[in-house]
This record gives structure tokens, sequence and C-alpha cells, in this order.
């Protein structure tokens, strides 16, 4: 599943650097929040299907799962994801207000 993050879709006003940075800061917290509500589905699905393996008796194993997991849904976000990043920034946005005519 090829999914893009698209920020053509969230208008970015060039003239002012400060929403600029807003706006990037916005996405980036949108993507990081995305890869957190990924994670425990990802290591979830990494459980069901690993099945039972030597390496679950090892030592350390399930926090490298975990870091896998964490890395994976990192990547999954930053490159648009599920689609929780879009909804987020969504929200982020300031209300439209119409011309009061």
């Amino acid at each position: 599943m090829n999914i893009t993050l698209a920020s053509s879709s969230i208008p970015t006003p060039a003239a002012n650097p400060a929403a600029v940075k807003s706006v990037l800061k916005n996405e980036k917290a949108a993507r990081d929040f995305e890869a957190l509500l990924l994670t425990p589905v990802l290591d979830s699905l990494q459980k069901t299907f690993a099945g039972d393996a030597e390496d679950s008796k090892t030592p350390g194993a399930s926090d490298y799962r975990q870091m896998g997991s964490q890395a994976l849904a990192q990547a999954i976000a930053a490159r648009g994801g599920i689609g929780i990043a879009q909804l987020v920034l969504r929200h982020l946005q300031p209300p439209k207000v119409s011309g009061g005519g």
C-alpha cells in the first residue's frame, strides 16, 4: 500500500516563517502520534505471526522486538501512514472564517 502524507493539502503560509515553522512542527507531531498508535498494533501482529520461536526465550528478545516495531511504525508514519496524521493535521488547522457578507 503506497499512501503518502500530502502536505500540499495543508496550506502553508509562505509569507510568515513562524507560521511555516508551526505547520512543520504540527506535521512532525502528527506523524509521531501516528507512529505511537501504530507501534502496539505492529507489535501484536509480530507476536501473533512469529509463533513460539526459540528467540522468544532469549533474554532481551522482547525489547528488540519492541524496538523493531517502533522503527517500523515510525517509518510507516513518515511515509504517510494509515491516515491518522492527516486527520490530526486537519483538526489542528485554524477554523475558516467567512468574509461576513
